[in-house]
């Protein structure tokens, strides 16, 4: 059993947790890694507030353990999801991109908020803020890590704060989790790992490349939404990255977008000034490409498509060749751990 101050802060028996990723960490999923001993996120970005409110008490028919809720704060809907999960007093708040405001509230019925962070000068201020927690995530990662690889920015960050941090970026296996710790980590992040699971809904098709796929076989650019993301290799990846962008899509995807969130006109042009006038400064450029990025991304997931669809995955994808329950994944990377450490200590000792 490895206890560390991730576990016990949060009462969960292993220190892993599942990444908050749209449309992918469903209340199966989650229920699964809390059920298996983890830490299970809702991403909420996607959703409306119906919907969150829907699968929060979905979540809880599922698991009695603690889970938590991923937000983007400068997406549509973020004041009002986060107001849901308050209200729902959700154990754990997870945000991204923006300033939190609501820690004294979540702190008010006994919650946790935990910041995920990209660069060490915001795992700082972050601390300053009031949050409990850090995700902290490496270059490696899935999705939106920044230059810094988790080698270098977990121990920069473990040095500056004295909040317990989540690595994220890379880690598949027990030898990635006890190495996590020994750079001064108290838990790790698994997006990508998860995602090969038997309880994930992603496509046959997209779990099967990833277990094909070499550590080599990702691509990281900023046209797949308009920031900085890793995805899997795919031919709709690679196409994506030899395009320019196409307004008439971008139109086309944004007013997609706008029915699934169900928006009006006029707060859907709100939010595209918001996201302007933001910290982040998402231009017009940028927020053309994610709304084609999105799109793209739900043809992969739900349809499985190859060729036009595509999907966030990390460099660990070279790691990954079985898809497991999320209970056996856990308990054999909790075993694989424990294995390493003690080999570790008997190097060391010798």
């Amino acid at each position: 059993m490895i206890k560390t101050k991730f576990t016990e802060m949060l009462g969960v028996q292993h220190p892993i947790m599942l990444a908050g990723m749209n449309w992918i960490t469903t209340p199966k999923l989650v229920s699964a890694v809390c059920n298996a001993g983890g830490l299970g996120i809702l991403a909420t970005a996607a959703s409306t507030p119906e919907e969150t409110r829907k699968n929060i008490q979905e979540i809880r028919s599922l698991t009695d353990k603690p889970f938590g809720i991923n937000q983007i704060l400068i997406g549509p809907g973020a004041k009002e999801n986060v107001a849901v999960a308050i209200e729902e007093k959700v154990p754990i708040i997870n945000y991204s991109l923006g300033k939190p405001w609501f820690i004294d509230e979540v702190h008010a019925y006994g919650g946790k908020v935990m910041g995920t962070v990209a660069l060490a000068r915001h795992a700082a201020r972050a601390e300053q803020l009031g949050c409990d927690m850090l995700a902290v995530t490496g270059h490696e990662a899935a999705a939106h890590g920044d230059v810094a690889t988790s080698m270098v920015l977990i121990p920069l960050v473990a040095s500056m704060v004295k909040i317990p941090i989540i690595a994220a970026g890379g880690i598949y296996d027990g030898r990635g989790v006890a190495a996590a710790l020994l750079l001064g980590a108290s838990a790790v992040s698994m997006g990508t790992r998860f995602i090969v699971t038997q309880e994930s809904d992603v496509h046959d098709n997209f779990k099967n490349l990833i277990i094909k796929a070499s550590e080599q076989d990702t691509l990281y650019s900023d046209v797949f939404d308009g920031m900085p993301g890793r995805v899997l290799k795919s031919p709709g990846a690679e196409a994506i990255m030899k395009s320019g962008l196409n307004l008439i899509d971008s139109m086309k995807s944004a007013l997609e977008i706008k029915k699934i969130l169900n928006l009006s006109t006029t707060k859907f042009l709100a939010l595209s000034k918001d996201m302007m006038k933001s910290e982040e400064g998402k231009s017009l450029l940028m927020q053309a490409r994610q709304a084609n990025g999105t799109i793209k991304h739900l043809k992969a997931l739900r349809e499985g498509d190859e060729k036009e669809g595509f999907m966030f995955a990390g460099q660990c994808v070279g790691g990954i060749q079985d898809i497991p329950t999320c209970k056996e994944l856990i308990d054999r990377i909790i075993a694989e751990a424990e294995n390493e450490i003690e080999s570790a200590r008997q190097k060391i000792s010798a």
